[in-house]
């Protein structure tokens, strides 16, 4: 027993001195930083709205991110919003800075159903929310996260190093991109994704087929086609589903009761997704997944209608079953709904098949990290305070679909999010601080991971 006891202790003093003297003393340095309450990762609404929750309430924090980087640099000029006016503001504690204020005082034209909200209208919203109510607000990347003792270490781009108590991972949905097996092989330059494309004319000249049925696939074909590109549209829908364009006609009450609005559009599942994610989460999982996955389904701005019908050409009813290039080509194997297959031949092939969790595409967490947060089919498993399993990691945006239902695809969820959160780190905070802050006697194994 002497034998082995002592084979351990040589065992654990060889690992200890192992350690480089750079990273010990980094280890060191970062044990000995003063740890703040949370640190937003994120700076689109989620993020923002947040932050200006945690703000107002006098909580610790930072936040990192350029401010509304997805609507600014990955969506293209010209998109039309699929929310409504009114289910496009972002949250503040007073609910005063909403997008119908931000337009009156700009002299945009506003209303909160019968006008479509532009893509430029609303990143410029969104960046003047950044500046009255966030203007802590750092535009910088993390590089990585990783936990440390009773928290996390955060490494910016610019080498600085934090600690966290709590870590709101706000990251939006370009990390999620999807991409469908049949074509994900093809070279870059003749494969994307609808995110990559944010000038619509790139391809004019050259013939481009967009595949998809949703309102992003559709949305830009039409502004494609209106900058002259010669653009096809390819869906296994047997036919294109729009957003009926609202009346000017008041409802009755039979329609108010039958198809009441909501943050997600008419209906009464609407309504109880947009209104009660706390309900929601409450369901068996696989009937919140399948909820998650059928609900809202595909289907186009009605502004996006004139612009495509009769003026793209249409494959529908039709999937790729595999793709190859060709003499400079990209070349389709598409099967069509009589079970007829065909190739199809375009300069570029553009994926407009939305977003699928995934959190091995987050590679800023440190892969222990990731190992440690349980997944249902990728996307992170949420306690009701969107908390993770890794205690103090919580994930709000697309990521957290699956645990609070389809409203967390869209702005409308942040008021929930920033609310939920707001009172789960306040309670947090209460608690640490009547304790010892920091638990510095980590074990040996812990150092050497670090």
């Amino acid at each position: 027993m002497k034998q082995v006891g002592s084979a351990i202790a040589s065992k654990l003093v060889s690992e200890w001195f192992s350690l480089s003297q750079f990273d010990a003393f980094a280890l060191e340095g970062s044990l000995n930083q003063p740890m703040m309450e949370a640190a937003i990762v994120g700076a689109g609404p989620y993020g923002l709205s947040i932050a200006s929750h945690f703000r107002h309430k006098r909580l610790p924090f930072r936040i990192f991110g350029p401010p509304m980087d997805s609507w600014l640099t990955h969506m293209p000029k010209g998109m039309i919003l699929k929310s409504d006016g009114f289910a496009s503001n972002l949250s503040e504690p007073d609910g005063r800075m909403t997008l119908r204020e931000f337009c009156q005082e700009r002299g945009i034209p506003y209303a909160d159903t019968k006008l479509p909200v532009s893509l430029n209208t609303f990143a410029e919203y969104g960046l003047a929310f950044k500046e009255r109510l966030v203007p802590e607000l750092e535009n910088k990347m993390v590089d990585k996260v990783e936990r440390m003792g009773d928290g996390f270490r955060l490494t910016l781009e610019d080498g600085e190093s934090l600690r966290a108590r709590a870590v709101i991972l706000a990251i939006g949905i370009t990390h999620f991109a999807y991409i469908p097996v049949s074509i994900s092989h093809l070279p870059e330059e003749f494969v994307s994704h609808t995110y990559q494309h944010q000038e619509v004319d790139t391809y004019k000249g050259r013939k481009v087929i967009v595949i998809g049925g949703g309102a992003s696939a559709i949305g830009l074909a039409g502004l494609m086609r209106s900058a002259g590109v010669d653009v096809h549209l390819l869906a296994r829908e047997n036919e294109l589903q729009f957003h009926g364009q609202p009346s000017d006609k008041p409802r009755t009450l039979w329609q108010e009761i039958r198809h009441p609005k909501s943050g997600l559009g008419p209906g009464i599942r609407s309504r109880f997704c947009a209104n009660f994610p706390q309900l929601f989460h409450l369901l068996p999982e696989k009937l919140r997944i399948e909820a998650v996955r059928r609900h809202l389904g595909p289907s186009g701005h009605w502004v996006s209608k004139e612009a495509v019908l009769g003026k793209v050409p249409l494959l529908l009813g039709c999937t790729v079953q595999a793709s190859e290039v060709r003499n400079g080509k990209v070349v389709l194997h598409v099967k069509h709904a009589d079970g007829s297959v065909r190739e199809v031949e375009a300069d570029h092939i553009v994926a407009g098949t939305g977003y699928q969790v995934n959190l091995d595409r987050l590679n800023f967490l440190a892969p222990q990290l990731r190992k440690q947060v349980r997944t249902v089919e990728g996307s992170p498993v949420l306690s009701r305070k969107f908390e993770s399993s890794v205690p103090g990691l919580y994930f709000v945006g697309l990521a957290s679909a699956n645990s609070f239902g389809p409203v967390m695809r869209f702005t409308y969820g942040a008021e929930f999010a920033a609310r939920s959160l707001t009172r789960t780190i306040s309670q947090a905070s209460a608690i640490g601080h009547a304790m010892v802050p920091v638990r510095q006697n980590v074990q040996v194994e812990e150092l050497h991971r670090s």
